[in-house]
């Protein structure tokens, strides 16, 4: 059976029951704990799986990194670019006065004078999304 790497996975310790969680990003690393509980030999409580590889900080938004184009940065800037970004988006964060969606007052003022309560109806029907399968590439 395949394993995660062990930054991957966490051990938590709740009033004497020790709960394990598995945190993977990439789809390589999503089969893994997918293919434990299929099987039904996950020893996790809790899964995350983020589908890009990095997670977020390196998802199908993000800037595509050429050398090309950064000729002032180090010649291993395609091995340290996610290392960086993350870097620069957690210093970015953590300078922020407001640092959480439900206390932002203006998120407050939305939900108070239009959503009505955080996961109502109108809540979920406007902030939540779905998947739609889309063709690659349109037939002409």
């Amino acid at each position: 059976m395949a394993h995660l790497s062990s930054s991957a996975v966490k051990q938590i310790d709740i009033d004497g029951t020790i709960l394990k969680v598995a945190v993977a990003s990439g789809m390589r690393n999503a089969k893994v704990l997918l293919d434990q509980i299929k099987e039904g030999k996950s020893p996790y409580a809790f899964i995350e799986i983020m589908g890009c590889p990095g997670g977020c900080v390196n998802g199908g938004g993000q800037p595509f990194v050429k050398p090309v184009f950064l000729p002032n940065e180090e010649n291993n800037i395609l091995d340290t670019y996610r290392e960086k970004r993350a870097n620069a988006l957690y210093s970015e964060d953590e300078r922020q006065v407001l640092r959480q969606s439900h206390n932002n007052s203006q998120i407050k003022k939305l939900y108070d004078e239009f959503l009505g309560k955080p996961n109502s109806h109108k809540a979920h029907e406007l902030l939540h999304t779905t998947y739609n399968s889309r063709e690659r590439f349109p037939k002409k």
